[in-house]
């Protein structure tokens, strides 16, 4: 698994991005898929996470409703749709594969996601 996370940018309050983890090494059919984010000063913080098959999804509270994760394996690609951006949404984002969901073994670089109020 060698994952690369993108789309981070800067966005006014109540913009949308949509980010994109993808796997260089063409496996991401196989594992649950985790997006995290770490806001400055601040630890590491879990926000969804997608099981192999799509089949069933996890968000925390700060992000359900705004945030959708969701899953392309034909294209070894994961997303999260983040809409209603908040300046407390400002963090770089990362993604995290497991073959077990919660035992993310597989980081991806981040991307860095800046709103503006």
């Amino acid at each position: 698994v060698q994952l690369q996370a993108s789309g981070g940018g800067l966005v006014q309050a109540g913009g949308s991005l949509r980010l994109s983890c993808v796997d260089s090494g063409f496996t991401l059919d196989y594992y649950a898929v985790g997006w995290f984010r770490q806001a400055p000063g601040k630890g590491r913080e879990g926000l969804s996470c997608i099981s192999s098959n799509g089949g069933s999804t996890y968000y925390v509270d700060s992000v359900k409703g705004r945030f959708t994760i969701s899953r392309d394996n034909a294209n070894n690609t994961v997303y999260l749709q983040m809409n209603s951006l908040k300046p407390e949404d400002t963090a770089v984002y990362y993604c995290a594969a497991a073959i077990k969901m919660g035992q993310w073994n597989y980081w991806g670089q981040g991307t860095l996601v800046t709103v503006s109020s």
